[in-house]
């Protein structure tokens, strides 16, 4: 049976946290600036973690479970 493959944009999309948790990037910061408020930009830049609802999907995704 072949290797299973993790798919290459959560890969690129998520890290894992040394207590098992998913941390993620805010979307919506790339491009069209102008019309955001700096306090909603300083924000955007800030990682968050993903929900737990969409935890096992991402997990799989990965190959981790």
């Amino acid at each position: 049976m072949p290797k299973m493959k993790t798919k290459s944009s959560a890969k690129k999309r998520f890290k894992l946290t040394g207590s098992g948790k998913i941390k993620r990037k805010h979307a919506f910061k790339s491009h069209i600036l102008t019309k955001k408020e700096t306090k909603q930009k300083r924000n955007l830049t800030q990682s968050g973690l993903v929900h737990k609802a969409d935890e096992r999907n991402i997990l799989q995704q990965l190959n981790l479970k």
